[in-house]
């Protein structure tokens, strides 16, 4: 079914939670010269450049450097129309009905880079020349596209610094933050194989309490767009594909971790926060997970694990009752094992690793991931059904799972047809029409508007986003 039949369907808007812009390359490096100086975009040549050659390299060559083989040919180049509609925004707003979207909230692709620069001035400066190519180009067709701002968070400080000017002085209201910050293990700086995955809450190289504080003040979303190529297993010196496939699902799953056992949401209850392209499958096991530890090893539930409350008279007498020779042969020494994983002198000083999480009770996961945590789903992924299946989910619990067209990147081979292969969720008996406005439309709101119910205001579906949060009843600072 193509698009604008889907679309006519429908009683609702459709928003695209995750498409792509292509960023052109000659204006955004005038913006960081122009800014940040020449020295500077002379680096960001180098940059743009060594992600190209690096693939030139032999796989020994790159292991021994540590680079693991991510994207090439990762653009549309056949369908033309396609990569000028992602590098245009004249073009793209033009095309939105005959793709059978309302609203887009548009990711960066160049922009992408300034989450894992280590070079700080490059860095920060790129970030800024990116909102400013934003907040410049977009500005005629707000009513219909909104690009997101990019914040570095290699520090608080940074962060901090770009999202006042990307606000006040720009006036963006969506953004992406830069979710796992690779650090150098202290000694082998110079190595870039030996580098710790720091996911910003739990364990944190610094205190990013004030950057989610601001947040909260100025009614932002912290969105993440997190990759898992070059940590963990998806290291390969020679094969995209095997990197690629999960790596997102992995970077949000590491991300999403962090924040919640370091327990950001807890503290800030009325952000939203978004984990985009990896799907809601990882989510879905995460959260059932989380609730499994919580059952079992939550501070009272440790109490049956204690090693002080083993009974080794009683296990003594059931060794000699029931014990094979060679096992009561060995019975003077039945101490010397009893102590693998049950140390009485490696107690950790915390017992309640929920504690920092501010988690007291099941319903506190739920809270979390059933109304603050929100996930990007790629069109054509059919376990973006299992966020809606509270026959599976824990407590009946249906998880935010969010439309991501993805327009733009290889995934997508011609834009008109995302819209139909999110509907075949509902050609398939996967989701109901409910369901489908829930992923197409309500969901995003909730991620946005629950933040700040003005997001949408001058957009073209500022009434019908308005309309669903006070059906809802969002709970809102603002």
């Amino acid at each position: 079914m193509d698009a604008a039949t889907i679309r006519s369907r429908l009683s609702h808007p459709v928003i695209d939670a995750d498409g792509h812009q292509i960023e052109f390359i000659p204006l955004v490096r005038d913006l960081l010269a122009a800014d940040a100086g020449e020295a500077v975009a002379q680096r960001f040549d180098s940059a743009v450049n060594h992600t190209a050659m690096k693939h030139l390299t032999d796989p020994e060559q790159r292991r021994a450097n540590g680079m693991s083989r991510s994207g090439w040919w990762g653009l549309p180049a056949r369908n033309t129309l396609d990569r000028a509609t992602a590098m245009l925004p004249k073009l793209l707003h033009s095309r939105l009905d005959e793709l059978g979207i309302d609203l887009a909230i548009l990711y960066p692709t160049l922009g992408l880079m300034p989450m894992g620069i280590d070079d700080a001035e490059l860095r920060c400066g790129l970030a800024r020349a990116c909102n400013r190519y934003n907040a410049d180009s977009y500005a005629p067709y707000a009513d219909r596209l909104m690009p997101v701002g990019i914040i570095p968070t290699y520090t608080p400080d940074e962060a901090l610094a770009e999202l006042e000017y990307a606000t006040s002085q720009l006036g963006l209201r969506t953004f992406l933050f830069g979710g796992l910050v690779k650090r150098p293990v202290p000694g082998y700086e110079d190595v870039r194989s030996a580098r710790w995955v720091d996911g910003l809450g739990l364990e944190s190289a610094y205190d990013y309490d004030p950057l989610w504080q601001r947040c909260d003040e100025l009614g932002i979303s912290p969105t993440f767009h997190s990759t898992g190529i070059g940590f963990g297993s998806r290291v390969s010196p020679s094969n995209y594909v095997v990197n690629h496939i999960g790596n997102f699902a992995a970077g949000n799953e590491a991300i999403c971790r962090s924040l919640f056992f370091g327990g950001v949401p807890r503290r800030f209850p009325n952000l939203r926060f978004a984990f985009l392209e990896g799907g809601s499958a990882w989510a879905c096991t995460l959260f059932a997970d989380i609730l499994g530890h919580y059952e079992k090893r939550n501070v009272d539930s440790l109490a049956h694990y204690d090693p002080d409350e083993l009974d080794r008279g009683l296990l003594r007498e059931l060794f000699a009752e029931h014990g094979a020779r060679e096992f009561t042969d060995r019975l003077d020494r039945l101490d010397t094992g009893l102590n693998f994983l049950s140390d009485r002198d490696d107690r950790p000083e915390v017992l309640d690793e929920f504690e920092q999480a501010g988690i007291r009770s099941a319903d506190d996961v739920v809270d979390v991931f059933a109304r603050q945590f929100h996930f990007g789903c790629e069109a054509d992924d059919p376990t973006n059904a299992f966020a809606f299946d509270t026959r599976v989910n824990p407590h009946g619990t249906r998880l935010r799972a969010m439309f991501a067209s993805d327009i733009g990147h290889w995934d997508v081979p011609d834009f008109r047809g995302v819209l139909g292969e999110a509907w075949e969720l509902v050609d398939d008996d996967l989701l109901d029409l409910e369901q489908f406005k829930a992923f197409t439309f309500s969901n995003v709101v909730s991620l946005f508007g629950g933040t700040n119910p003005n997001v949408f205001d001058g957009t073209v579906v500022a009434a019908a986003a308005r309309a669903e949060l006070d059906e809802h009843a969002v709970p809102t600072t603002l």
